[in-house]
């Protein structure tokens, strides 16, 4: 299916001279250093460790479950729920709903509806996780914006969406406001499933409590993490090669971790599209699930935008 102006929401785009300011290097390796060094510190302690806490069944598990989850919230939480980028059936959609929840980033009803406002104020006053709304220009402004956009804004009620507005159609679903409510319970069965895989795989309380470690709490790190780079990473650094009224950029390097979400310009210039990697080199691992489900029957109405409409939002220099 191909996306026509109709289905897209309402924004207003940089004029074709419009450029954003360029970023200091103090912000460039502030935000570099905030992403890079919690996976250096991941990759020291498996050096450190191989062999006596963490081997191959150990790392299996944790990607597994990073795989699982991730695809809950990118294709799921927000390409299904939030955009609608495409349909599937009830059963496909509720799977989506409890693995997004299992990857313990809130639950689907409060997810989406803080989404969708963010979409609506974005890098505006009034977006619940903006880097730039309300903070300065220096290096200090800069931390605390980054900050607020990739964990802060958790701790505050402020800006928060109601869910009621934002995210009344899927309110109006009984199976999503039963998912939603089981939320505590499924962060309990995102650890306890990862710990008996754990026992059954390698045996004993060693077993259990490397699942648990490994497939629990580092799967949930690495998955906020990146998640959250989203929210400021992607919103300081990076290239923008469409114009859009925010501050959204494309970050290759965190494209493999990020499901595609990381392509976040080319998301916020086409919010609906199913698939963020819009060339072939842009890597897309959520656009591939959504591909796949479609060419099996589970999926159809997949949103894919048009050559000209990408062609007539292209930056322009001069």
């Amino acid at each position: 299916m191909i996306d026509t102006a109709a289905t897209a929401p309402a924004y207003v785009p940089l004029s074709a001279g419009d450029k954003s300011q360029p970023l200091s290097r103090t912000v460039k390796v502030i935000n570099l250093t905030g992403m890079v060094l919690p996976f250096l510190g991941l990759a020291i302690a498996v050096a450190l460790l191989w062999d006596r806490m963490v081997g191959f069944t150990e790392l299996g598990i944790l990607v597994v479950g990073y795989l699982a989850t991730g695809v809950g919230v990118t294709v799921g939480f927000h390409r299904l729920f939030t955009h609608r980028s495409f349909q599937t059936f009830p059963a496909v959609r509720y799977a989506f709903a409890v693995l997004g929840q299992m990857a313990v980033e809130s639950d689907v009803l409060t997810w989406v509806a803080d989404h969708r406002k963010h979409h609506q104020f974005s890098d505006r006053e009034g977006d619940p996780h903006s880097p730039h709304a309300g903070f300065g220009d220096g290096a200090v402004e800069a931390l605390r914006g980054l900050w607020h956009a990739h964990t802060g804004w958790l701790f505050s009620a402020a800006g928060r969406a109601d869910r009621a507005k934002y995210a009344k159609d899927l309110m109006d679903d009984r199976g999503l406001r039963v998912i939603a409510r089981l939320f505590l319970p499924l962060v309990i069965a995102s650890l306890l499933i990862p710990a008996v895989a754990g026992w059954l795989l390698l045996g004993g309380w060693y077993g259990f409590v490397a699942g648990l470690v490994w497939g629990g709490g580092v799967r949930i790190f690495l998955l906020h993490h990146v998640t959250f780079s989203i929210n400021s990473i992607c919103h300081f650094w990076g290239r923008r090669r469409f114009a859009s009224r925010d501050e959204s950029r494309n970050v290759w390097w965190l494209s493999w971790l990020s499901f595609g979400e990381s392509w976040h310009n080319n998301h916020h210039a086409f919010p609906s599209s199913a698939f963020h990697g819009l060339r072939p080199r842009e890597i897309d691992p959520g656009g591939w699930v959504i591909w796949t489900l479609e060419r099996i029957g589970l999926a159809w109405r997949v949103v894919r935008i048009a050559e000209d409409r990408q062609s007539a939002k292209l930056v322009r220099s001069g």
